[in-house]
């Protein structure tokens, strides 16, 4: 394996290792307000976010996994981010890179 790709794969194992680092603050994290937080945030609520609120369902909603510890939810959200940001760099590299 090549010293960079090492290199960034330990950097990414060490970050999903380090995700529930994110439970010990207290609030919510930027960006992950649900429509009654940015009513209180705002005093409204945009109405492009109303309507795709009717049409879209996260597939971990609160990072929850039906039967599984909550905290676990964390890391599959994040292992797979870096599966599917990966995967999408890859193929964008090999399309785009020619060797």
């Amino acid at each position: 394996m090549d010293k960079l790709v090492r290199n960034l794969t330990i950097g990414l194992i060490a970050l999903v290792i380090l995700t529930p680092l994110g439970l010990l603050a207290s609030g919510t994290a930027f960006g992950e307000w649900g429509t009654d937080e940015l009513k209180q945030r705002l005093g409204y609520v945009p109405i492009g976010m109303q309507k795709v609120l009717i049409q879209w369902n996260a597939p971990l909603q609160d990072y929850g996994v039906s039967g599984l510890d909550p905290n676990i939810g964390y890391y599959i959200a994040a292992i797979l981010g870096v599966v599917i940001c990966s995967g999408v760099l890859y193929f964008v590299g090999k399309t785009f890179i020619k060797d």
